[in-house]
């Protein structure tokens, strides 16, 4: 670490950059080119977003063996390997009405059969609205999932969304009417089977 560089410093400094617009990735990546400690970088990259001290030390305990895979000068990839692995990621606490939604989209994942990796960021950090929009344009294939309790959980899930001022009502919405029209589809089938 450089010179007078104390952890105070670092998480300043992480904070006026992400306020400046930069990305977790584009700060871990200046403060670690600068330090040459990439633990601290992350930890002060973490507790400028807000993470709690404590999970912010357990990730970066975690993420510490990859260090070993990267030289100096490689900070871009290693701050991507952060990202990737979610270091970064602020977990939401949501309300009651929130955590409902949140329950109801992982019985939708589930019944889907699964999501990538990618999404877990997206539920960690209580971007419902993006989860419910991703998911209502699943098509199921080969047999996989349950498509009726699918549809099932993301009609619920909908109109709980629905209830919720904000810019993506009209996608909403939308994402609703195709979710009831899946759910009536595949209702309809399951009754004609013998």
């Amino acid at each position: 670490m450089s010179h007078g560089e104390g952890e105070g410093n670092l998480v300043l400094d992480a904070r006026d950059m992400l306020a400046a617009g930069r990305d977790e990735e584009e700060v871990f990546a200046a403060l670690a080119s600068r330090t040459n400690d990439w633990g601290a970088s992350a930890l002060a990259v973490c507790l400028a977003l807000g993470v709690p001290r404590t999970d912010a030390e357990a990730r970066i305990r975690e993420a510490r063996p990859l260090f070993e895979e990267f030289m100096v000068g490689e900070e871009d990839l290693v701050a991507s390997v952060l990202a990737f692995g979610h270091v970064f990621v602020v977990d939401r606490v949501l309300d009651a009405h929130h955590e409902r939604i949140r329950d109801l989209l992982g019985t939708a994942a589930c019944a889907r059969g699964g999501f990538h990796g990618g999404l877990l960021a997206w539920f960690r950090s209580g971007e419902l609205t993006k989860i419910f929009l991703f998911f209502a344009k699943t098509r199921f294939r080969d047999g996989r999932g349950s498509p009726p309790e699918f549809w099932a959980a993301m009609v619920t899930a909908g109109e709980l969304l629905a209830t919720e001022d904000g810019p993506d009502q009209a996608e909403v919405a939308a994402g609703l009417e195709h979710c009831r029209a899946q759910a009536t589809s595949v209702g309809t089938r399951s009754q004609m089977r013998p």
